[in-house]
């Protein structure tokens, strides 16, 4: 532990800074710094990947396995090449048919819809909560068909969906609850971890992620045996049987027509060292997090910023993935930003519905209003630990110097949190 960055502190919250044009750039996210402190524990790792001499599926995978079982209370993880590979695999095990509906959001990373896609079912899109950008479990209620069989909401950015009412929604209509928890990795609501309130969850290790590999890689998890059982053999050709650790294991029978979804090695000893800073680093974005919320609150043109509804005393805990803003103008403040070298992403500039791969829906402009609204104004700001306090400030001066020069028209919901 103790691994984030020192030499810098929050004491200086709500000071005003002028950036310096000729300071180093802000990417939108990098892991160098931390990653060269964890170098030695990963070059640990890596010796007994070379000392064992199976590079996938091997002893790492099976060793973080279990440590990330530990860590979310989830009777199974089952490591796999991507969250990607994740969620359709899960869909599969649970028994999604052709032509099933699964009710996905409007608003989240395409695989959450293309992945049902890819399981053979098709997505049924519902707009999203304009306050936590997840799936409105009213607006589900109103999407279920005769034809839906599934449910998957998606957690994003920094706290879970309503999944108590998702699952309300999902037993009167005798569906069953997936989720795409791939960015939800620490986050928890009643005491239970993202991806542990229906059949079975996902998470996404991309480099990007609260916890990174150094390339894909994802898992799911599940405390169904059975459910665990056909996920193991799906991201494995469809072998039965444990096949962890078991090199060649060609001559395994196949018992479902499964992928190579196998997780690299490799990338099992990058996480097993992340893993013993996720809590140092999940606090270190909290920190931020707060210190942007501060800097940020009353500047005119910032519409909305992130706030926690999560009750720690109940066993809740959001955990900061990124930072989203809605901003007026947002288009020409990325602009502004990007010429000062501070990288933005914007998520998700096109919600699922209008994405050109699902034209064949025939979903027309306005019929997702929440889902698109928030496609046209948020956007995400550096967050990650090696970020340091003088580095956000230099932001969050940016973002102040954009709207003092372009003066928009103050809203009357400006600085309003959600």
């Amino acid at each position: 532990m103790g691994s984030t960055p020192r030499g810098d502190t929050l004491a200086g919250i709500g000071t005003s800074t002028v950036p310096d044009p000729s300071s180093p750039g802000i990417p939108f996210f990098s892991q160098a710094r931390g990653f060269r402190r964890l170098w030695p524990l990963v070059e640990q790792n890596l010796e007994r990947v070379f000392d064992n001499g199976k590079f996938s599926h091997g002893a790492q995978v099976s060793a973080w396995e279990k440590e990330l079982s530990a860590y979310t209370g989830a009777r199974f993880a089952i490591g796999v090449n991507s969250g990607t590979d994740a969620l359709i695999l899960l869909l599969r095990a649970c028994g999604l048919r052709p032509g099933d509906e699964v009710l996905v959001p409007a608003y989240s990373f395409f695989a959450t819809a293309s992945a049902v896609v890819l399981a053979g079912g098709t997505p049924r899109f519902v707009d999203i909560d304009p306050d936590t950008y997840a799936m409105d479990p009213e607006a589900l209620a109103a999407a279920v068909t005769p034809a839906c069989r599934f449910v998957m909401p998606a957690h994003l950015f920094h706290r879970t969906a309503d999944m108590a009412a998702i699952d309300a929604v999902a037993r009167t209509h005798g569906l069953t609850v997936v989720e795409d928890s791939a960015e939800a990795i620490g986050m928890y609501r009643r005491g239970r971890h993202a991806g542990l309130s229906g059949a079975g969850g996902v998470l996404s290790f991309f480099p990007s992620k609260t916890l990174g590999a150094l390339g894909d890689a994802g898992a799911v998890l599940t405390d169904d045996p059975e459910l665990a059982r056909a996920v193991d053999a799906l991201r494995h050709h469809g072998r039965a049987g444990l096949t962890l650790d078991d090199f060649p294991a060609i001559a395994t029978e196949s018992t479902w027509v499964g992928t190579n979804s196998k997780m690299d090695d490799v990338q099992a000893a990058v996480l097993l060292a992340r893993m013993t800073t996720l809590e140092d680093e999940i606090a270190r974005r909290a920190l931020l997090a707060a210190h942007y919320t501060e800097r940020l609150r009353h500047v005119p043109g910032v519409l909305r910023l992130p706030t926690s509804t999560a009750r720690p005393e109940d066993g809740d805990r959001d955990v900061f993935y990124v930072y989203l803003i809605e901003a007026e103008h947002r288009d020409a403040l990325v602009a502004h930003l990007d010429r000062q070298g501070i990288g933005t992403e914007v998520y998700y500039p096109v919600p699922l519905p209008h994405q050109p791969a699902f034209a064949r829906l025939g979903h027309r402009p306005g019929a997702f209003p929440h889902a698109e609204a928030a496609a046209g104004r948020a956007v995400a700001l550096p967050l990650y630990p090696d970020l340091t306090v003088e580095e956000a400030d230099r932001v969050c001066a940016a973002v102040a110097g954009f709207y003092a020069a372009h003066t928009p028209a103050a809203t009357e919901d400006s600085g309003r949190t959600t």
